[in-house]
């Protein structure tokens, strides 16, 4: 049987040539392509790809928060990001919204058709440098791993919990019922207390911090 695999791709020519990679291949074929994320969301639940190949940088909506909307509708599907982006703050975005493997798209060709293999058979593909930056950012000092979280209010754990779900800060403040404000006021809070500077490094200590096996 074949992979069933769906690509989110905006520009033309990348997706084309993906699709005459996957089809050309023994053991795959394309069954979708959508060029922008509010496509893929409206037609993918119905032809339930076994693979997904989803880029971030999309016109409108993201490609992160267009794999944060399909996981709940498509369980069992596999998401792989296909971006230039090397940025660890998307990694973890991506991976936190149910992004199970993130690639980059100079990825050579024999490559991304082991890693869709990898991905379809309970693996977790990744370049070898996006998984590099991933253990570095768990790789800090034991003693400071969760240094901070305690001191947080209940309101600011669960700030941080949607910042590590990948959610935007309009976002937070809509699930929250609280102003857009309030959420920024929280965050800059939750900066100071955990002695970090950045979004990916409270994501970071918030996973730190994690009971194994969570």
């Amino acid at each position: 049987m074949s992979i069933a695999v769906s690509i989110v791709e905006d520009d033309s020519g990348v997706r084309g040539s993906l699709a005459k990679l996957i089809d050309g291949s023994a053991g795959f074929r394309c069954l979708s392509q959508h060029p922008s994320a509010e496509q893929a969301l409206r037609d993918l639940p119905k032809s339930t790809p076994e693979v997904i190949l989803m880029d971030i940088n999309l016109p409108g909506m993201s490609g992160v928060e267009c794999v944060r909307r399909l996981k709940p509708q498509l369980p069992s599907t596999q998401i792989i990001m296909l971006t230039v982006y090397q940025n660890t703050e998307h990694i973890f975005n991506a991976l936190a919204a149910g992004a199970t493997g993130y690639l980059l798209k100079q990825t050579p060709p024999q490559e991304l058709l082991s890693a869709i293999k990898d991905v379809h058979a309970g693996g977790s593909p990744m370049s070898s440098h996006i998984a590099r930056k991933i253990v570095q950012s768990f790789q800090r000092p034991a003693p400071s791993a969760g240094r901070g979280l305690e001191s947080l209010t209940p309101r600011e754990s669960e700030v941080l919990d949607y910042l590590a779900k990948g959610f935007l800060y309009k976002e937070i403040a809509d699930a929250l019922k609280i102003s857009y404000d309030t959420v920024h006021a929280h965050i800059r809070k939750i900066y100071e207390k955990l002695q970090v500077r950045s979004r990916t490094e409270a994501v970071a200590k918030h996973y730190q911090a994690m009971p194994v096996g969570r």
